[in-house]
């Protein structure tokens, strides 16, 4: 079932067509010929698909920008195909530096599982463009090895192989690069032609880093059925700094509330630069064209509100969560900052919101002087002291005055808040 708040979701009116939005958008960093897409995208309904390999228990915020272009698409009037690598996924495709490590085929089924949830739930099943999933081991699995040589290797020259970009890379690295790796590019390659059969579909969407791999199967496609393809790579999302997209303190982002709490989630948004803000709303929002300049106006206006950062935040998070958790997340961040009641978060808001704090665990009874260095709040003790003498110390929004004052945990879960003035926060666990 699709998220309900992407059901409501419209593309914008003022657009001539699809293709001028996903150009506005900054969507499009390569594709096939530009003029031909758009008079295709135009046209009546096309059948398309966008993969994900499971590399990992959950998708992230790389694969999020596939998953709005999808919908964007389908609301277009465009029929999805979701397809995650079952066995694209037991391969792995190749990694500029390193091979990488294969798992299990049940580790691969089960992330299988995982991901088709998560794609599922950004594209509707209903209507007459209703999407449709999709796994390459279906096709894969019953291919002989020599009927997989014979029939789809027979197409592919080495020569061109070796000129992707990923391939040349690790030629040139200590590594060097495995066949299994080497092949990839023929096993993606296959599932446009397989798509194409059963469904008719004509483009395939995905990163810029996969350009390699959209063109194999273009090429194969054009090879074995005399048909003329499309592809569009997205742009890889970095910060104007340069540093890598999708990043929070060293950890990716990911999709699965479990991995990347919706507090956290909502957090990273939060903190978008304002060189970046509006570049992200164009991509992760479905925001109009109005509002977005609107934001862009706001943010060289009245840049200290961080408008345009909260509705980010507010409307992916939504997107990704669902309002119920996106709503928990605004009120664990009030509340920890004294504008809320921190008694009325649930515990595992509020555990999710001190776990990306500095924190401790420790025992009741835990002097707060003590928790005050322990959490590096302070630097000592004679600093803790002068703090609290000041005024400046909070536990769970209530101002400490006795200096002999001791960890009593009261809030959901056993936790405290440890404040020190208006803006820095620690989390107290108890042990």
């Amino acid at each position: 079932m699709i998220n309900p708040v992407l059901h409501t979701q419209q593309n914008d009116a003022s657009f001539e067509d699809i293709w001028d939005e996903l150009v506005w958008r900054g969507l499009v960093h390569v594709s096939t010929d530009a003029s031909s897409l758009k008079e295709l995208l135009a046209g009546e309904s096309i059948t398309y698909y966008c993969g994900f390999d499971p590399t990992a228990a959950s998708l992230h915020l790389g694969n999020l920008v596939q998953l709005l272009v999808m919908r964007r698409l389908q609301l277009a009037g465009h029929r999805p195909l979701g397809l995650v690598g079952g066995s694209t996924g037991l391969i792995g495709d190749p990694r500029p530096t390193a091979e990488r490590t294969l798992n299990s085929p049940e580790t691969v089924g089960e992330w299988v599982a995982n991901l088709r949830a998560q794609v599922e739930n950004f594209l509707s099943f209903e209507g007459d463009n209703a999407a449709t999933m999709v796994n390459n081991l279906d096709w894969t699995a019953p291919l002989s090895a020599i009927d997989f040589l014979r029939e789809i290797g027979k197409h592919f020259r080495v020569g061109t192989m070796l000129k992707k970009d990923a391939v040349s890379a690790r030629l040139n690295s200590d590594e060097g690069i495995s066949y299994t790796e080497f092949s990839y590019q023929i096993l993606q390659g296959m599932d446009f032609v397989e798509l194409y059969r059963a469904y008719g579909c004509v483009l395939q969407t995905g990163g810029s880093d996969q350009w390699g791999n959209l063109t194999s199967g273009i090429d194969l496609l054009h090879r074995m059925e005399r048909v003329d393809a499309h592809a569009i790579g997205t742009p890889l999302i970095t910060n104007s700094d340069g540093t890598k997209f999708g990043k929070s303190e060293g950890n990716a982002v990911w999709l699965n509330p479990e991995m990347t709490s919706p507090y956290a989630f909502y957090q990273f948004w939060v903190n978008t630069d304002d060189s970046d803000v509006i570049a992200r709303l164009k991509v992760f929002t479905f925001l109009d064209r109005a509002e977005i300049e609107r934001l862009e106006k706001a943010v060289a206006d009245e840049p200290f509100r961080r408008e345009a950062q909260k509705r980010l935040a507010l409307e992916v998070t939504t997107l990704v969560h669902g309002e119920a958790a996106t709503q928990a997340a605004i009120d664990a961040s009030a509340a920890l900052f004294g504008n809320g009641d921190l008694t009325s978060l649930d515990e595992a808001t509020l555990r999710a919101a001190l776990s990306e704090l500095p924190n401790t665990t420790t025992e009741a009874g835990t002097p707060i002087l003590t928790l005050l260095v322990e959490t590096s709040l302070v630097q000592s003790l004679s600093e803790a002291r002068r703090a609290l003498a000041q005024g400046g110390v909070y536990v769970d929004n209530t101002k400490v005055t006795d200096e002999d004052a001791v960890f009593t945990p009261t809030l959901p879960g056993g936790v405290a808040v440890l404040r020190r003035g208006k803006r820095t926060l620690a989390g107290v666990f108890s042990a």
